[in-house]
């Protein structure tokens, strides 16, 4: 049996940001947010995450409950995967901050570019 990662039970909130603030493990949950949706219908949609990665992340969602893995009765045998009432919660919480996001990501780009130009000032 692997090792677990130790986590941080003491402090709720980075026991559970550890999760979610990871690279890949929101990004899978907006796109199951949509519906239930197969392995590599998954790994097409998000675009840059490895097969590998894309199947530890959906292990620590499942293992955190916040993901359901569905293997489907066909030939040969498909996995499905879709958010659980526990993992749509934690959605409706994250939606403030997606909205944002999409609304102000040129506003970042654009303090960042200016950032960086005045950081080459001094280099």
């Amino acid at each position: 049996m692997p090792a677990r990662r130790a986590t941080n039970h003491a402090c709720p909130i980075r026991d559970v940001l550890d999760r979610i603030g990871d690279a890949w493990s929101l990004l899978v949950m907006i796109e199951l947010q949509k519906g239930p949706c197969r392995f590599n219908a998954l790994r097409r949609v998000i675009g840059d995450i490895s097969q590998r990665m894309l199947s530890v992340t959906l292990r620590h969602l499942e293992r955190d409950g916040l993901v359901t893995r569905t293997v489907l009765p066909l030939a040969p045998p498909q996995v499905e995967y879709a958010l659980t009432p526990l993992g749509q919660s934690l959605i409706d919480c994250i939606e403030p901050v997606t909205h944002w996001a999409r609304g102000n990501q040129q506003q970042v780009r654009a303090a960042r570019t200016a950032y960086d130009a005045r950081s080459e000032e001094f280099s």
